[in-house]
């Protein structure tokens, strides 16, 4: 737990050093979110009632069930968990993975991405727009970071589960798998459209889609 603590520390520390944020500037101390409010704004709405409670989330402090198909699963500590987070432009999420586990290419659409690996080894990489791939092997106490928008993963290569913090400089980055995107969309993206991207025939596409399906 102690390990759990200083790692938090490290990724707070790291999250004051970025020096753009993603977010708009906040214009008061606080505006914790109104989940609830039918108010559409460029965040959410601030509750009159804030309490201690909208500024904690003990989410990400126990690892994350991973016996899924990808043998990943990430826990956000966003601004949807901690509504006192709106207008801050920080937050956190904790991801665990399986020996052999996938964080699949995905990108964040509004925010630079930094993991501090808590245990186990990790081999990640982002691809640029020009396509140059950057990849390294890390271990536990180290940092890699993703540049905002660019498609990266995480993969434990391992005998053992993996974990890491990772940090944003946004209450709310969003998160693009680029599978899921393109074969689980709804309405589905049509098949001629796939077919001429990947380059190969309609039934790949249709048996793609179906392992993308809702399960029932």
């Amino acid at each position: 737990m102690a390990a759990f603590g200083r790692a938090l520390v490290v990724m707070m520390a790291m999250l004051v050093l970025i020096s753009v944020s993603a977010d708009p500037d906040m214009l008061q101390d606080l505006c914790v979110a109104d989940l609830t409010s039918p108010v559409k704004v460029n965040g959410f709405a601030c509750k009159s009632n804030a309490t201690a409670e909208d500024f904690f989330f003990a989410g990400i402090a126990k690892a994350g069930a991973t016996n899924n198909s990808v043998g990943s699963l990430v826990t956000g500590a966003n601004v949807q968990k901690i509504p006192g987070l709106n207008t801050l432009g920080v937050s956190l999420s904790r991801i665990d993975y399986a020996p052999g586990g996938l964080n699949p290419p995905h990108t964040h659409p509004r925010a630079t991405e930094i993991v501090f690996v808590l245990k186990g080894e990790l081999n990640v990489g982002f691809i640029t727009t020009a396509n140059v791939l950057y990849s390294k092997s890390i271990k536990k106490g180290e940092v890699f970071v993703f540049p905002k928008g660019l498609v990266h993963f995480q993969k434990n290569n391992g005998k053992v589960p993996a974990a890491v913090i990772a940090a944003f400089n946004s209450q709310l980055p969003g998160t693009q798998s680029i599978a899921a995107t393109l074969f689980a969309a709804s309405p589905p993206v049509p098949d001629n459209v796939l077919t001429k991207a990947f380059q190969v025939g309609t039934k790949e596409i249709e048996k793609i889609k179906s392992r993308f399906a809702p399960k029932n």
